[in-house]
């Protein structure tokens, strides 16, 4: 095998193995977590990871945010609000609420996220969107609507699947406002000290949320040695090491690659949710999964052909 079939392969594989971590979080691993207060279980998903990343990359990192001008720190506060807060807050709330019985329809959602990634970059980047965009755009969030409510109406005899849902999109939005201004941040910093900023400017947010609603009272009355074991678990694995295993296989490979390999996310979690929860979803569910998938790919590649060229 030559040294660049050697060197795709091997970014190929780290970031199919983040996603794969990240499919297992969404169903398997947070969901334990669903005693908890929601922002104290976001806050202690960032806690821990920012503690390591301290003991690690502490020092310089600390010396490059002291050396950070202010428009950069406002877009690391702002991709922290977004991306970290108010996104993670969604989807972990929408992973709630479905009381593990949709679990995939809420992860399979989470990635509508390049659609609002897209239309934003185009707004407040003036990126050109691709020609096929409409079309793709179109056909995911048809999918994205069977897929949660099959071939019926929606309807309020299942409250919970809607409210879901609408958690799950917003985490989308979310994390699709803070992969634009990611970009914009990322041209006057390093990619660890993009990581570590996120990290720890979203404890600190959540840190002041959870102090207002009074979410602390969790770690003292409700947190078990079984909940201490899930945190440390994501923090080892969908929290710092599926990051740094994405962005380090990201160096390897084109982006169009990247976003075919981004799909063990969603393959994954519909695999774990059989596995662990024996919940399968049905014929035109698993056709609006293929459909949603299909789009949000060619979404990709379209975008990511016209940056190559």
């Amino acid at each position: 095998m030559c040294l660049n079939k050697q060197v795709t392969l091997k970014g190929s594989l780290l970031v199919i193995t983040a996603g794969i971590f990240w499919g297992f979080d969404g169903i398997v691993l947070t969901p334990n977590l669903h005693t908890l207060n929601v922002a104290y279980v976001v806050f202690m998903l960032h806690l821990l990871p920012t503690l390591v990343l301290t003991l690690v990359w502490g020092k310089k990192e600390i010396k490059n945010i002291l050396k950070m001008n202010n428009k950069t720190i406002v877009l690391f506060l702002l991709i922290a609000l977004f991306g970290g807060a108010l996104g993670t807050l969604s989807i972990v709330k929408a992973l709630f609420l479905v009381n593990f019985q949709h679990l995939t329809i809420v992860t399979l959602l989470q990635k509508l996220q390049p659609i609002f990634a897209i239309i934003l970059a185009s707004i407040l980047l003036k990126e050109k969107i691709g020609k096929k965009f409409i079309a793709y755009g179109f056909l995911a969030l048809i999918g994205g609507y069977f897929l949660t409510f099959q071939n019926t109406l929606p309807s309020m005899s299942s409250p919970n699947i809607i409210k879901g849902s609408f958690y799950a999109i917003l985490a989308a939005f979310s994390f699709g406002i803070s992969t634009v201004l990611g970009k914009k941040a990322l041209i006057n910093c390093e990619f660890k000290t993009a990581v570590y900023v996120r990290y720890l400017f979203t404890t600190l947010i959540l840190g002041i949320i959870v102090a207002i609603n009074g979410g602390f009272l969790d770690f003292l009355s409700k947190t078990t040695f079984k909940h201490w074991v899930i945190f440390v678990i994501i923090g080892m694995t969908s929290g710092t090491t599926a990051i740094y295993l994405y962005y380090k296989g990201l160096r390897f490979i084109k982006a169009s690659i990247a976003t075919m390999c981004e799909l063990s996310f969603p393959i994954s979690a519909i695999i774990f949710d059989f596995i662990f929860n024996k919940k399968m979803l049905s014929l035109i569910q698993f056709i609006s999964a293929g459909i949603m998938i299909f789009a949000i790919y060619m979404i990709n590649r379209d975008q990511n052909e016209k940056v190559e060229n």
